[in-house]
């Protein structure tokens, strides 16, 4: 239940902690595969020889446009489109966030989703069985929490997103989204990509609320991300998939 061999990948965030292992994972079924990151995040973490990778800022129209046509002059049309990227700030009440701050995670997290979208659909149109994956969050589903309310509304707005989307692209292009709750990356552990900070979670208390009683894992998100983009799931589209071991149940 992954895509066939030879389809073509993007995976944008593709040197973050679950777009690189979605990144190795897909390397493994033989699929033409670009990573696509900032370019400190790829100096960081680059991938493997035996993939492309795009430098790219996802709030950046220009830039964007400019990855796809790459990709186009390359490819000529893709596949499946996976979209990890978004981050938050430090916890901040949105009566003390100010508006520079607000609009910096709400384009990161919804803007880039969109511009995203803008600049993919046409080569998916052009793809085999093509899908493209955003990526909501547990926080925009569930439950509200306080300090997170530019990330937790852009991560509930994606999923509205997709399903306008699903509808604009029916029935060529599949559109869904994933919503991780807490995964063991970089990001959770104080990381947003852009900079590094302690955490402040208290894992072993997290774990405790969970039903499965662990934090996830990004081979979880992966998982799911290879399965949604292969043709057993050629009848799932406009839907938001929980990856999140039961938190908040």
């Amino acid at each position: 239940m992954v895509p066939p061999e030879g389809s073509r990948l993007v995976v944008i965030g593709g040197s973050g902690g679950m777009g690189r292992v979605l990144v190795r994972a897909a390397e493994d079924i033989d699929p033409q595969v670009v990573a696509i990151d900032l370019p400190k995040s790829l100096e960081e973490f680059p991938p493997s020889d035996n993939v492309w990778s795009i430098a790219c800022d996802a709030t950046d129209e220009s830039s964007v446009a400019a990855v796809f046509d790459a990709i186009n002059d390359r490819w000529g049309a893709v596949d499946h489109v996976v979209n990890f990227v978004g981050f938050t700030k430090t916890r901040v009440s949105v009566e003390n966030m100010n508006l520079a701050d607000w609009q910096e995670v709400v384009d990161g997290c919804l803007t880039s989703a969109f511009l995203v979208a803008r600049y993919s659909i046409p080569l998916l149109r052009r793809g085999d069985g093509p899908t493209l994956l955003n990526t909501s969050s547990t926080f925009g589903v569930l439950v509200g929490q306080s300090g997170y309310g530019a990330y937790a509304s852009s991560k509930a707005a994606i999923i509205n997103l997709t399903r306008a989307l699903s509808t604009e692209c029916n029935p060529d292009i599949r559109v869904n989204a994933i919503a991780p709750g807490l995964i063991d990356t970089e990001f959770l552990s104080g990381g947003t990509g852009r900079e590094r900070r302690p955490s402040n979670l208290d894992f072993d208390a997290v774990v405790e609320t969970l039903p499965m009683r662990r934090i996830g894992r990004p081979e979880d998100i992966a998982a799911m991300a290879l399965f949604l983009a292969s043709p057993a799931a050629s009848y799932v589209t406009a839907q938001t998939i929980h990856v999140n071991g039961g938190l908040w149940s």
